[in-house]
C-alpha cells in the first residue's frame, strides 16, 4: 500500500518541473524578441520623435490655457504620464505586425509545432514589449528631466512606474496579437491598428482629467484599460499628482485584462495559423 507521503513528491517535482521548463521557453521568446530588437534599434528612436512633440510643442502651448483642472500641478505635468501611456500604446498595438510577417515566412508555423506551449509564447512576446515600454519610460523621463518638469524621483515610485508601463505593455501587445492572428494582411492591421489607437487615446484621462468629458465619455473611459495606465501614472510618476482610483484597482484592472487577452490570443493563434497553411513565397517576389 502506497502512503501519501510517497506521492506527493513525484507530484510535486513534476509540477517544479513543468513550471520550469514555461519559464525556460518563455525566456527563450523573449530573448528572440530582445534580439531582434538590439540589431535594429532604430524604431525605438523612431518612437521617441513622437512624446518630443507632445510634450514641447503640444504641452507648452496648453500650459498657457488656464480653463483646464489639473489640480496642483501645471499642465504640462499633468499630460506627461498620459503621453507615456500613449507612447505605451502605440508601441505595443502595433506590435503585432511582426507576427504577420512571422505567419507569412512560415515561423510561426515552426513555433507551433514545437513542444512549447502555447502561453509560453504569448507571454514572451509580452515580456518584450515590456521591455520596450521600459526604453519609452526612460525617454520621457529624460525629455520630462530637460523641461523641469516635477517627476517623483523616490526609487519606489520609479519602480512603481516601470511596472505598470510593462504591465501596460503586456496587456496591449497580447490584444495586438490577437488582431494580427485574426487579420490576412499587414496593410489591414496598420488599418485597424489606426483606428483603435486614437479613440483608445482620446477616450482617456491622457491629456484632460475624466471631470472635463461628457457623461457618455466618461462611461467609455470606465471601460478603456488606457484609462487605468494613466490614472495610475498619474499617482505616482508626479510630485503631488493624484489619481482618480487607488492604485491597487489600476494595477488591477490591468492585471484582469492581461490573461484573458492572452488566454484568447492562445486559443486564436491555433486556429489562424493552422498547419499546413500554404505560406508565402518571397522568392517568387525577387
Amino acid at each position: 500500500m502506497t502512503s501519501a507521503g510517497d506521492v506527493e513528491p513525484p507530484a510535486a517535482l513534476a509540477e517544479a518541473s513543468f513550471f520550469l521548463a514555461f519559464f525556460r521557453e518563455t525566456a527563450a521568446i523573449a530573448e528572440v524578441e530582445l534580439k531582434k530588437l538590439f540589431r535594429d534599434p532604430t524604431e525605438l528612436f523612431s518612437r521617441a520623435v513622437q512624446p518630443v512633440l507632445w510634450l514641447v510643442i503640444f504641452g507648452q502651448v496648453f500650459s498657457n490655457v488656464h480653463g483646464i483642472p489639473t489640480g496642483k500641478v501645471s499642465y504640462l505635468a499633468f499630460m506627461t504620464p498620459g503621453i507615456l501611456a500613449q507612447s505605451v500604446l502605440f508601441t505595443a498595438i502595433f506590435y503585432g505586425i511582426a507576427v504577420i510577417w512571422e505567419r507569412d515566412l512560415g515561423i510561426i508555423h515552426k513555433l507551433l509545432v514545437s513542444p512549447a506551449h502555447r502561453s509560453s509564447l504569448v507571454i514572451g512576446k509580452a515580456a518584450s514589449a515590456g521591455f520596450r515600454g521600459a526604453v519609452q519610460t526612460l525617454i520621457i523621463y529624460l525629455i520630462a528631466l530637460a523641461l523641469h518638469i516635477s517627476i517623483n524621483w523616490n526609487p519606489l515610485a520609479i519602480a512603481g512606474v516601470l511596472f505598470a508601463v510593462a504591465l501596460g505593455s503586456a496587456v496591449f501587445s497580447t490584444f495586438s496579437l490577437i488582431i494580427a492572428c485574426i487579420v490576412k494582411s499587414r496593410e489591414r492591421f496598420m488599418g485597424i491598428g489606426q483606428v483603435l489607437t486614437m479613440p483608445l487615446f482620446f477616450a482617456s484621462s491622457a491629456i484632460y482629467p475624466l471631470t472635463m468629458m461628457p457623461r457618455w465619455l466618461r462611461g467609455v473611459a470606465f471601460l478603456n484599460p488606457l484609462t487605468y495606465l494613466v490614472d495610475a501614472l498619474h499617482g505616482i510618476m508626479i510630485q503631488g499628482g493624484q489619481s482618480v482610483h487607488p492604485l491597487l484597482v489600476d494595477l488591477g484592472v490591468m492585471t484582469i485584462n492581461l490573461p484573458s487577452t492572452g488566454i484568447r490570443r492562445s486559443q486564436v493563434v491555433s486556429h489562424a495559423c493552422p498547419i499546413g497553411t500554404p505560406l508565402l513565397d518571397y522568392r517568387t517576389m525577387m
